[in-house]
């Protein structure tokens, strides 16, 4: 039904159907938050180059992924952290070395979509 322009919040729609539609879809606010940190923590250039470099290779360790960056293990290491903390990576130690990769296939499927949008402009 189109039309109903009653100033009431809880009245106030264009096409009712739609709107009752994606109100029902709509999820709590922690699940937004989550989201918009998902994001946040990819906006950062480094941070963006390490899931890059993890998405061409499954594993790499700290300083093999600060050569490839061209930074420092202590900058690399700050940033993962920031990463695992977020659940975007995971990490495997193997006597000293710190080996990280992808925390899952979402990551790297969330990652290659936004790469084929950039590509596409």
């Amino acid at each position: 039904m189109k039309g109903n322009t009653s100033n009431t919040k809880t009245e106030s729609f264009i096409e009712k159907e739609k709107v009752r539609s994606v109100t029902g879809k709509m999820r709590n606010e922690r699940f937004y938050h989550d989201l918009a940190e998902t994001f946040k923590a990819m906006s950062d250039p480094t941070r963006t180059k390490i899931i890059y470099a993890l998405c061409q290779e499954e594993e790499l360790c700290v300083h093999d992924i600060a050569m490839i960056i061209g930074t420092t293990n202590s900058a690399i290491s700050h940033q993962l952290r920031t990463l695992r903390n977020m659940k975007l990576v995971r990490y495997n130690k193997v006597g000293k070395v710190t080996y990280y990769s992808l925390d899952d296939l979402h990551i790297n499927n969330l990652f290659a979509e936004g790469i084929r949008h950039i590509e596409e402009k």
